[in-house]
């Protein structure tokens, strides 16, 4: 677990790992995860490990030493032979060695690896303007004293710690007191538990470093938010890294120097480690508030590392997406960013010379969509380009992208081309086209798919582009439910997003067989083949009126405009009626705001009902299969009677009903509504079938025609026409899929004979194995190539059907039925024959190879053959109904887009539309445009319930269940855990306060004794025996932590500031004068150049002045400027900031020199002279402002501060004063105007927790919060 998490971190973040640099402990286990990353890693690469150690402990070190250099060095380990010194650890990529001169001497090394930690800690990250400093974090795995002082240093220097709890020694001592109250980490506990975690090692331990380790360690645990416990056990599947980042995260909500910064550090730490979870609760937090542009980088981090989680983190919490994309160059960027990816290689290959743009990319998508699309990305006034070769992004010209992009469609483009199925599902539900961005994502993928050289990528891509036809299947749906109408002009409208093309030419284009089989497309196709027609007019009716067309006008036939007005007078009398009973007229002013609703529409006239009925594809469609059939009648009339020299004419009439044929197939050739192009369209026309038959008749019908007019050729021409008459029976079947029956029976036909095709080449096999052999036995040297075909091939073949052979055996041999030498044409040539004329060939042996030949072709081959029909058709049966739906819209096209008039009359026409379009060029096509906003916002209410009913459906699953039943258990068992600890501190500390309340009701108790007895009311029994004032009595410890007041913290730190002086180690219990501390024995330390300098020894001078919190750890004046009380004094001039909501605003001073903040003030130098402080740091024309208002201020705070410089004989004393400005008063505008002409070194700040002030004035600052009811 150690290994895995620490090679994690180091991996993901390049981090490097410092340590002592020794084979023992915990150096031991990184050495070993290194060496394990290195040879299990396939990356260039390696983890950069240095140990810090010193000179004088390392074994063999002379090894080290060449005069001459040699890198790297040549060192082994000997652990046997080592003694008391250590080998280093010859896993570690570094090593720092430390030489003070001595030897045998550990921890040398500490102060230097401190120093260089604090070094490296302070340098920023990215430039120089950032505020962000590189983070490090203290990994705690066992260790002994050295390692105490290591983390003692570390977290002083800021660094968080992260303890690992049951790695032993130190590592235990201090996770078992981490939950204790400061008061009960004793001395003697400390005692106790170094004795039990260290063993014999204790014995070494004398009482002063027992001491001194105490205060450390209570240290230690004060810094609270730099300590992280991790728990080793086989419970926890945690890894190190987790506890890492928490750690890093925990600093960071209590930095008082870095704030966003800081912030944005750990994201990205998160981020680089994908613990979602963590930046969930740690980070996007209630307290933190994060603007859009903040989080800009984290986003484009997240999508260069395939964050999926991430992302849509970023995204409910406040990313737009349109700002993100708001400059072309990130877009750019993202596809540069990507070697893998399909779309960048073919990028690669297309501009291999220039810098490539957002037009390349728009060109190289339609190529996957298709060329009947629009250019997604049309060139604009910028151009952002990048350079694949130097990978340089540069812009032509400054500018944004278009304010209409879709920044969804964007980024949901950019992640399909990758086959990113997370990031792809994310982004399409931001689409504000979602139907439309499923459909191109299907029919990208596919394309891809088809151009992808690895089988397992292309089966990704055809799963991905399923899933996105289930995606629109499902909206589509959610739509043709809510409503019918809409639904349809969601089919049917172009799409600005997706190169202007619609939902239906998009499932097209993809062969989404499933989309268009779904019942709202095919109820808006069966609307389309009716035309103008309702779609419940029963086929009979339709028939009839064809015919006897008056009939239309008595009702008889009903036409969808009626049905319309119908529906909206039915509406209106309801609406009507409603308006009746509640006296409202809204809904009638709504309706005549529109005029071009349903209520406008007027009957169908005469004319128009028959253009209506005549123009509708279904009535076209009827027509032409009668045209078809009396062409076929016509065509078989004249093969069969009317062939003569001389065409008669009905022969003439069947060539020009077939001229009429072959100018519709031109006129589809060249018909391109959709804008397809010529290239593309006859792809189109020659991949179907059925205009393959078609060409094929016209082809044979021309070379019988051309035959047929050449005297010498006529009985030619005839046989070409009536093969040409089984072609176009064969087209003729077209006809019947239209049917719901038979359509889906003829594309099994289809099918089978596809298969049939493949079975041949292994019929054919046996047929020519079985033919071959016995022609080569019966017939000798024949050379007759019509009878070597007929018997090796032709006979074969019709035995599988039941004509068996006569001559392969004696009995039915004829000599008649053959020719001796194979000179008759009209007979075989004969078998081979012996003397007396019978045949010589074995005749067993023919019978056999029939028998076999029979055995294999009749029954296994055929058998065979009729096993494969089966399973096509069951394999067919079940998609035969999705099948016949799919290929059911080509033939409404056809018929929709075909004139009305049945061939031949459809020459007229065809001469109509020539003069039309070619002679006049007037355009025909009008694109029905929608309103696209409404629809489209409709559109996205329908997807969220789609998303939603499919969460619910997932989570209702058996899979889900089980895995949301074990993230419960999980989660339970955790809070037990930690509920369980939490509940023994709880129970620890009301048991510490249980105490205390004793010890104080016995101090009450001695107290009114005490009282009775000065009164004259002695006792007359003996008093009971009380407890002893030992150094550790329980009363002696409550009364040190009486006594120890919170506020002498940082008067006890081991470091005296601005000197190498160490205090002598303090704890808690020992701070106050009346507890024995025999130990104790503090460094004077007074400036030399002071006037109060003490040499070290006893004075009266000091003996006069006492810490009035207690011991320090050092005597004499110390870094403070008189013994005694030294004063200060600090002005909060404060102000109200109205708006929308009312903040506290305090008046701040910055410091040049120092980069910081400050409260106006300072060291006084004799009592009651704040003014003096005060024109020291606001300036004279400020001082001479507040110096009358100063007398008026409210008095915050007086008394004893908690500062680093006190000393057992020197404290700081601070006066805090409160001056709030009425926020209309001429005085509050007056000091306004001065701090706007104070050029930035007076500044106005919210009085807030993020506030950069010394965590001595951020105190005070909190003091006055708590006077004017703010929350801090």
């Amino acid at each position: 677990m150690f290994h895995r998490g620490l090679t994690k971190v180091a991996q993901t973040t390049g981090a490097w790992i410092i340590t002592g640099g020794t084979h023992a402990g915990v150096m031991k286990h990184v050495g070993q995860a290194v060496r394990d990353h290195a040879l299990s890693s396939s990356t260039q690469g390696q983890i950069v490990a240095i140990g810090v150690a010193t000179w004088g402990i390392i074994h063999n070190r002379d090894a080290l030493v060449n005069p001459e250099g040699c890198f790297p060095a040549d060192y082994e380990m000997d652990i046997e032979g080592q003694g008391r010194l250590s080998c280093l650890d010859n896993n570690h990529t570094h090593f720092l060695l430390v030489d003070d001169g001595t030897q045998g001497n550990y921890g040398v090394e500490i102060e230097l690896r401190s120093s260089l930690e604090r070094c490296i800690t302070r340098k920023r990250l990215g430039n120089k303007d950032s505020r962000v400093t590189i983070p490090a974090v203290c990994v705690v795995l066992d260790g002994g004293p050295g390692t105490l002082n290591t983390i003692y240093n570390a977290m002083l220097n800021g660094t968080p710690c992260v303890i690992l709890e049951g790695s032993g020694r130190i590592a235990n001592v201090i996770a078992q007191v981490a939950g204790l109250p400061l008061f009960r980490v004793t001395i003697a506990l400390i005692h106790q538990l170094m004795k039990k975690f260290f063993g014999q090692e204790y014995e070494n331990f004398s009482h002063l470093k027992i001491i001194e380790w105490t205060k450390k360690i209570q240290d230690i645990i004060r810094m609270s938010h730099l300590l992280t416990m991790f728990r080793i056990s086989e419970d926890n599947h945690s890894d190190v890294d987790v506890a890492i980042l928490q750690a890093l995260l925990k600093a960071s909500r209590t930095s008082e120097r870095l704030g966003m910064d800081c912030w944005k550090r750990q994201l990205e730490l998160a981020i680089a480690w994908n613990r979602v979870d963590l930046a969930e609760t740690e980070i996007f937090t209630e307290e933190s508030q994060w603007k859009s542009s903040d989080l800009h980088w984290a986003m484009r981090l997240a999508l260069d590392k395939n964050r999926p989680r991430f992302v849509r983190l970023l995204l409910e919490n406040g990313v737009s997406l349109k700002d993100f994309l708001k400059d072309e160059k990130t877009l750019c960027e993202l596809y540069r960013e990507k070697p893998g990816c399909i779309l960048r290689s073919k990028l690669a290959k297309r501009v291999e010379r220039t810098a490539i743009s957002m037009t390349h990319v728009s060109d190289e998508v339609r190529h996957l969509l298709g060329s009947f699309t629009q250019a997604l990305y049309p060139p604009s006034d910028m151009s952002c380009q990048f350079d694949l070769r130097t990978e340089e992004t540069s812009l032509r010209s400054k500018g944004s992208m278009g304010s209409q992009r879709d920044p969804g469609r964007d980024l949901f483009l950019w992640a399909v081309v990758q086959n990113n199925k997370e990031l792809a599902e994310i982004f399409w539900e931001l689409c504000t086209d979602s139907v439309s961005a499923a459909l191109a994502a299907s029919k990208i993928l596919k394309t891809m798919a088809k151009e992808e050289s690895d089988a397992d990528e292309a089966e990704d891509m055809r799963e991905l582009a399923s899933h996105y036809e289930d995606h629109a299947i499902g909206v589509f749906s959610e739509c043709h439910s809510s409503d019918e109408e809409r639904a349809r002009e969601l089919l049917v409208r172009a799409s600005p997003s997706w190169g202007r093309t619609t939902c239906l030419r998009l499932a097209l284009e993809a062969d989404d067989k499933s989309f268009v089989a779904q019942s709202g497309v095919q109820a808006f196709l069966t609307q389309i083949w009716c035309g103008g027609l309702s779609v419940d007019n029963p086929v009979w009716r339709v028939l009839i009126c064809m015919v006897f067309f008056p009939l239309i006008h008595t009702g008889f036939l009903v036409f969808r405009r009626d049905e319309v007005i119908h529906r909206e007078d039915v509406k209106n009398k309801d609406i009507e009626s409603v308006e009746t009973v509640t006296g409202s007229t809204l809904q009638t002013n709504s309706r005549n705001l529109d005029p071009s609703g349903p209520q406008s529409l007027k009957p169908l006239s005469c004319w128009g009902r028959i253009v209506h009925l005549y123009s509708s594809p279904q009535v076209k469609f009827y027509w032409n299969a009668v045209s078809h059939f009396a062409f076929l009648f016509l065509f078989a009339v004249v093969l069969m009677i009317d062939f003569h020299a001389t065409p008669s004419a009905g022969e003439v009439l069947l060539y020009v009903w077939l001229l009429s044929l072959v100018c519709e197939e031109v006129r589809q050739v060249f018909y391109n509504p959709d804008g397809f192009g010529f290239k593309k369209k006859a792809k189109m026309y020659i991949n179907d079938l059925w205009n393959i038959l078609d060409v094929l008749f016209i082809l044979l019908f021309a070379v019988g025609l051309t035959f047929r007019l050449t005297s010498e050729l006529l009985y030619a021409g005839k046989i070409f026409l009536c093969i040409d008459f089984v072609v176009f029976c064969l087209r003729f079947m077209a006809i019947f899929t239209v049917s719901r029956t038979l359509g889906p029976k003829i594309i099994i036909v289809r099918r089978m004979m596809t298969d049939m095709f493949f079975f041949m080449f292994l019929l054919s096999i046996w047929v020519v194995a079985y033919g071959v052999a016995k022609q080569g036995i019966l017939i000798h040297n024949d050379d007759r190539l019509d009878w070597i075909v007929r018997g090796a091939i032709y006979e074969p073949y019709l035995i599988i059907f039941g004509n068996f052979p006569t001559n392969i055996d004696y009995a039915a041999f004829d000599l008649d039925s053959c020719s001796m030498n194979g000179t008759d044409p009209l007979k075989p040539k004969c078998p081979v024959l012996n003397e007396n004329l019978t045949p010589a060939f074995p005749e067993w042996l023919t019978i056999i190879m029939l028998c076999v030949y029979l055995l294999f072709a009749n029954i296994l081959l055929l058998n065979l053959l009729i096993a494969i029909f089966n399973l096509t058709f069951q394999t067919i049966q079940d998609n035969t109904d999705r099948i016949w739906k799919f290929q059911r819209y080509q033939l409404i096209q056809e018929y929709h887009t075909r004139p009305a008039a049945p061939p031949p009359f459809i020459l007229f026409s065809h001469f109509y539309l020539f003069v039309r379009n070619v002679l006049l060029s007037r355009a025909s096509i009008i694109r029905q445009e929608f309103k696209s906003e409404e629809l489209l916002s409709w559109e996205a209410l329908m997807k969220d319930r789609y998303l939603l009913s499919t969460k619910q459906e997932k989570n209702q699953s058996m899979e889900r269940r089980i895995l949301d039943t074990s993230q419960k258990v999980t989660t339970i068992t955790d809070r037990l855990e930690r509920e369980k600890e939490a509940s023994s501190a709880a129970v620890v500390q009301r048991l510490a306060r249980l105490e205390e309340q004793v010890c104080q009701s016995a101090k009450a108790l001695q107290w009114i004794m005490d009282s009775l007895k000065s009164q004259g009311f002695g006792a007359k029994e003996a008093q009971p025996p009380t407890w002893s004032a030992s150094d550790e009595s329980p009363e002696t410890l409550i009364d040190a932590s009486e006594k120890m007041d919170r506020n002498h913290v940082k008067a006890c730190e081991l470091h005296y500031p601005d000197s190498k002086l160490r205090r002598f180690p303090v704890p808690d219990e020992k701070v106050p004068w009346e507890i024995s501390f025999s130990s104790y024995r503090p460094t004077c330390f007074t400036p030399a150049d002071g006037g109060d300098h003490v040499d070290g020894s006893e004075s009266e001078a000091l003996d006069n002045y006492r810490n009035p919190r207690g011991r320090t750890g050092i005597r004499g004046r110390g870094a403070l400027s008189r013994l005694g009380p030294n004063r200060s004094a600090e002005l909060v001039l404060t102000r109200i900031r109205e708006g929308q909501r009312s903040f506290l605003e305090y008046l701040a001073v910055w410091d040049e020199s120092k980069e910081t903040l400050s409260l106006p003030g300072g060291a006084l130098q004799s009592d009651g002279c704040l003014l003096v402080a005060l024109e020291r740091t606001i300036g004279k024309t400020m001082y001479e402002k507040l110096k009358a208002k100063v007398s008026e201020g409210t008095k915050v705070f007086e008394g004893y501060v908690d500062d680093c410089r006190n000393t057992d004989n020197a404290w700081v004393e601070n006066t805090l004063l409160n001056i709030h400005l009425d926020t209309w008063s001429q005085f509050a505008a007056d000091i306004n105007s001065m701090v706007a002409g104070s050029n930035g070194a007076l500044q106005w700040q919210d009085v807030s927790s993020k506030t950069r002030l010394g965590s001595d004035q951020r105190d005070s600052l909190r003091l006055v919060a708590k006077l004017h009811n703010r929350k801090f």
